[in-house]
């Protein structure tokens, strides 16, 4: 009989692995991405909405988490993270890069990571989703970060990141490593809110527009990378 999602916590042998996963996997990060060049536009858009005196639900692709979490260091953005024992050294990462967490996923305790992530957000905390996680399928825009939008009046922001050079992984959501020295170009959308009487009907008009919002920027992330090369 298989374990539950749960059980791995009773392994000390699985505790010690989370830890010893997540102290090697923040040092390859944190090295890495000291060699990283960005090229960024759009963060106005981040900037205005705080000085509006909210915070920004920061929206973008799994595939990406690699170079967003060295990005975005240090700005105590509060993220949701499965409630598994792949959250527990996903965490273990990002907690060092000065990340909050809030355990649970679209199929497991996503409820009560949501009203924290809304609690987080009340009190000043940036939120951020990898909306086509934690399994897919890629690239399409599960509604929790609209969800939360609409029970908060913060706003989803969309943004992409893509790397000039890279590996591409065999993962489900095809993640991508950006080779060291290389750039990453990062694009940040247009903001928008979700009225509070939202219905059904309008979430999914919602979540639709933010796929439509992040193609836009991996389209964009692109174009910026060919410009850099031209010159």
């Amino acid at each position: 009989m298989s374990a539950s999602p749960h059980d791995w916590r009773q392994s000390r042998r699985k505790r010690f692995e989370a830890a010893a996963i997540s102290i090697v996997g923040y040092r390859v990060i944190a090295a890495l991405g000291a060699t990283l060049r960005w090229k960024t536009e759009g963060f106005e858009h981040f900037d205005a909405i705080r000085a509006a005196g909210h915070q920004p639900i920061m929206s973008f692709w799994h595939g990406r988490i690699l170079p967003a979490t060295y990005y975005f260091r240090n700005r105590g953005i509060v993220v949701m993270t499965s409630a598994n024992f792949d959250g527990e050294w996903i965490a273990g990462i990002i907690e060092r890069f000065g990340f909050g967490t809030s355990r649970g996923s679209t199929s497991r305790g996503g409820a009560r990571a949501l009203l924290q992530m809304a609690r987080n957000l009340a009190e000043g905390h940036p939120a951020g989703f990898t909306v086509d996680g934690p399994r897919g399928p890629r690239q399409v825009a599960q509604p929790g970060a609209i969800w939360l939008a609409k029970a908060s009046g913060h706003p989803v922001l969309p943004f992409h990141l893509e790397a000039s050079r890279h590996w591409t992984l065999g993962s489900w959501d095809r993640t991508q490593v950006p080779r060291p020295f290389s750039t990453v170009a990062i694009s940040v959308g247009a903001p928008f809110y979700v009225p509070r009487d939202a219905d059904e009907a309008a979430i999914e008009r919602y979540r639709q527009q933010l796929e439509t919002a992040l193609a836009r920027a991996e389209q964009r992330t692109k174009e910026m990378l060919g410009d850099a090369k031209n010159r």
